[in-house]
């Protein structure tokens, strides 16, 4: 069999654009050292481009030991041999909130959902997050009460969560995960009555969608299956009842702002600009909740 003059690991010149550690994926991406098709789980930042985990293992071919350069994510992350563990806890822990919800009987529902300011009938006392049960904002991102309203959240977090932690890295998709659940829940507490309760995941998986959307911009893939999803969300969100628009449209709008902190922070000052964005969105989200509160008491 004729192979390339670059080795039998060179692709053919008319192979399909395939990663070639997973060949299940089309890519358009390159290693810039040997030039073979890698997607975004593959793709290590380099200081051209994108390289391979091979190339990067063997080394730079400065005279570096291959330990010099660490694997690293688009972001700048590391690359971890589970790109999808956060995914796997945050998925693991919504089932077991829910599981204790359905053996609770609903008490814990009424414990931990988000509230704004109500009186509670059952214990003769004034609840909710202007009463300072701030956890509340936090505990509502993973109630659900509904077995179709888990099974939505749930397949939405596995299947936009690992693809986004492969790129982000850990430590980045729960700071994006987090923020953008908890920016949900504070607009939803700043625009809904004091005495509407709201919980799930929804924000913050609206957060990873418009995350998966900047960063499929970013690598120059095709947008029109990510913008149907979206359009799809948004015409559920605005016309089913029942439904926290408000957690929804929180927390899309702060997973793009992080996200575009992410993936578009400069090399030389990359650090300081995706955590000073992650800052900066939770310092709004501090704030509105702060107003909202003076608000209410």
């Amino acid at each position: 069999m004729d192979q390339q003059p670059g080795g039998p690991d060179r692709p053919a010149a008319d192979a399909s654009p395939h990663c070639y550690r997973h060949p299940d994926r089309e890519t358009g991406i390159r290693c810039t050292r040997c030039e073979r098709p890698i997607c975004t789980d593959c793709m290590i930042s380099a200081s051209v481009g994108f390289q391979c985990p091979n190339c990067v293992r063997e080394g730079s071919g400065s005279g570096m030991s291959p330990t010099a350069a660490r694997p690293r994510t688009i972001t700048g992350g590391t690359v971890s041999a589970d790109p999808r563990l956060i995914t796997k806890i945050l998925l693991g822990l919504n089932l077991a909130v829910f599981v204790a919800v359905l053996a609770a009987e609903q008490r814990v529902v009424g414990e931990l959902d988000l509230i704004g300011h109500a009186f509670n009938p059952e214990i003769g006392e004034i609840v909710g997050v202007a009463d300072g049960q701030w956890y509340r904002l936090l505990t509502a991102m993973f109630l659900h009460q509904a077995v179709w309203h888990i099974a939505f959240n749930m397949l939405g977090l596995w299947w936009l969560g690992g693809p986004l932690e492969a790129a982000l890295g850990r430590v980045r998709f729960i700071a994006l995960y987090l923020i953008s659940g908890l920016a949900g829940s504070a607009l939803t507490y700043l625009i809904a009555a004091p005495n509407q309760p709201s919980l799930g995941a929804s924000g913050a998986i609206f957060g990873l969608l418009g995350a998966t959307a900047v960063l499929m911009r970013r690598m120059n893939y095709d947008m029109r299956p990510v913008l149907a999803l979206l359009a799809l969300n948004l015409l559920f969100t605005f016309t089913w009842s029942g439904i926290a628009w408000e957690a929804h449209l929180g927390g899309l709008v702060a997973g793009t702002a992080i996200a575009i902190g992410l993936v578009h922070a400069p090399r030389e000052h990359r650090s300081l600009v995706q955590w000073g964005t992650c800052a900066a969105v939770l310092l709004a989200t501090v704030a509105v909740i702060v107003i909202r509160t003076t608000q209410l008491t």
